[in-house]
């Protein structure tokens, strides 16, 4: 009989988990001998944890089931916390494996022993669990399969003993049923298609599930019949875009634009999102945003079928024959002159190639990405779902992994890059065609715009220095090239636009440093907060052009 690393390896393969992003200690070493057992399996090594988890996250993201990870206890657990927060926060399946000490070792409190489970708990709150015996490890497994999959998906923690992994008698399980989500029930579709023909201003708020194509073309029919606003999360897990479907507005990072976005509304539909809140908190501003009088209702819970959802509230509607309006074709001209965030973005735009994956984690430097992207071929957009930093380049292993037939595009601030630079080396282990592009503008700067929004005491030399990353300037090439990827500088707007039309037109890994100023530097920086304050008492035309100026 197998043993039970052996066993559960067979259990994960025959419930179609094919991939396993390792960084394995000694009590996993099991496991790790194990993967020469199960042939379905790939194992993919990360240098860092966060690396591993963050790319369970990308994968799960585009392949639409989790990956493993194989995490070395509690101290390893830690280090992958902040992907896995992201993950649980855009609600991704990813099943986290954790190897402990043998049962009997515990008790002796050997310098790595540590309480997994409640260190577990804060990213996987819906199911962590200890196997304690061999013969129960695969059953463990299955719930915790069950559990990663299901609506929400979410976190699913197995944490697995040395002894647990390496007893003889294994015996694999057969994988769970498929989950089968309700869609809302005729009630709740029923009174909110009597509000939205009530009249009034109405908008849905889209999320998850939602913000693929067939959830897309739903609601814009019910847009198309009925004149709603069609609007989509600050942060979606994954939203397809591009020429040929249907745009969505993405509510703003800052909390003073989203009211903006919102204001007059009279109805709010949530469809596998929650009602808008402020990122964080501000002196004497309000964290939720929905305006007063709104009415906020749930068509759809991240537990439910949100595209089902849409599809009940189509026919009571009367929409289905509704021409659903389609976003048109169209790309910005090559950037010229002097390299700017905004022409990173506008060289993006120009030359994004078919059914590519974008993950943006460019913080401020890309605020021009989706309006220099919106009409260019269908693609997929991930963002940060979570807020931790250090996602985009981990997401990109993992997304470049489920999806190998795709170009990847990753497009990552200077200070998020170096959270997990360590995934620059998986990416050229597995020689996966990916393009990493680094703002590079020396500048914790969403910070430095967060500290005058906040209203901090006015800064001097040494509160400034903690957000400045001159001195020295980082040279991501040369790290790059460290870690066996291809990669090149550039200063000017053609420096780039060449080195990007290279790099999509030989696969395989490359990084482009992208040397720009700051987005919102100098005097917009000091300009912004005053702006903002400023935007409830504007004209609602002026208010909103200043919106689009800002964020479009």
């Amino acid at each position: 009989m197998p043993n039970g690393a052996q066993a559960l390896l067979q259990t994960l393969a025959d419930a179609g988990i094919e991939v396993c992003f390792s960084n394995p200690g000694t009590s996993e070493m099991h496991f790790v001998a194990a993967l020469d057992s199960e042939p379905r399996m790939r194992a993919v090594l990360a240098l860092f944890e966060g690396v591993a988890t963050g790319a369970a996250d990308g994968y799960a993201r585009m392949a639409g089931k989790p990956a493993a990870t194989l995490l070395h206890l509690g101290c390893g657990l830690g280090n992958g916390l902040a992907n896995l927060h992201n993950a649980r926060k855009g609600k991704v399946p990813v099943l986290n494996i954790v190897g402990d000490h043998a049962t009997h070792h515990v008790p002796l409190d050997a310098q790595l022993q540590s309480d997994i489970e409640t260190v577990a708990r804060n990213v996987s709150p819906g199911f962590v669990r200890t196997s304690r015996s061999t013969a129960d490890l695969c059953r463990d497994a299955v719930d915790a399969i069950k559990a990663a999959r299901g609506l929400p998906g979410q976190v699913a923690t197995l944490v697995l003993p040395a002894d647990v992994s390496w007893g003889e008698g294994g015996v694999p399980c057969p994988p769970p049923p498929a989950p089968a989500p309700e869609p809302a029930d005729d009630a709740c579709v029923d009174a909110i298609a009597h509000a939205i023909r009530a009249g009034g201003r109405c908008a849905l708020l889209l999320g998850g599930q939602a913000l693929r194509e067939p959830g897309l073309l739903a609601a814009a029919r019910i847009a198309a019949q009925h004149g709603a606003k069609l609007f989509c999360e600050v942060f979606p897990t994954r939203l397809e875009r591009g020429a040929g479907l249907p745009a969505v507005e993405r509510i703003a990072y800052l909390a003073e634009l989203a009211s903006l976005q919102l204001a007059g509304f009279e109805h709010l539909v949530l469809v596998d999102a929650k009602a808008p809140v402020s990122f964080f908190a501000y002196p004497g501003k309000q964290g939720e945003l929905v305006p007063d009088g709104c009415n906020v209702h749930t068509l759809a819970t991240p537990a439910q079928d949100a595209v089902a959802s849409l599809d009940k509230l189509v026919a009571a509607l009367d929409a289905a024959r509704a021409v659903p309006a389609l976003q048109a074709a169209a790309r910005p001209s090559l950037p010229r002159g002097r390299l700017t965030a905004p022409k990173v973005c506008k060289a993006v735009g120009a030359l994004l190639p078919e059914r590519a994956i974008l993950i943006d984690e460019a913080i401020t430097s890309g605020l021009m990405l989706g309006v220099m992207t919106e009409g260019g071929p269908h693609h997929d957009l991930i963002t940060l779902t979570g807020g931790a930093i250090g996602q985009a380049l981990p997401n990109a292993v993992g997304a470049a992994i489920a999806c190998p037939d795709r170009p990847v595009i990753a497009l990552v601030g200077d200070g998020t890059a170096m959270y997990t630079i360590q995934a620059l080396w998986t990416l050229a282990r597995e020689n996966l065609d990916v393009t990493a592009v680094i703002f590079n503008n020396a500048s914790y700067s969403v910070l430095n715009v967060e500290l005058d929004r906040v209203g901090a005491e006015r800064a001097g030399p040494k509160a400034r220095s903690q957000l400045d990353l001159h001195g020295p300037v980082l040279d991501f090439a040369r790290l790059a090239q460290g870690m066996g990827v291809h990669a090149v500088r550039a200063d000017t707007a053609a420096d780039f636009c060449k080195a990007l039309e290279y790099a999509l037109a030989h696969p395989g890994p490359h990084l482009i440093d992208a040397r720009v100023p700051e987005s919102l530097g100098g005097a917009k920086r000091r300009l912004l907060p005053w702006l903002l304050r400023a935007l409830p008492w504007l004209p609602p035309a002026l208010a909103r052009g200043l919106k689009r100026k800002i964020a479009p």
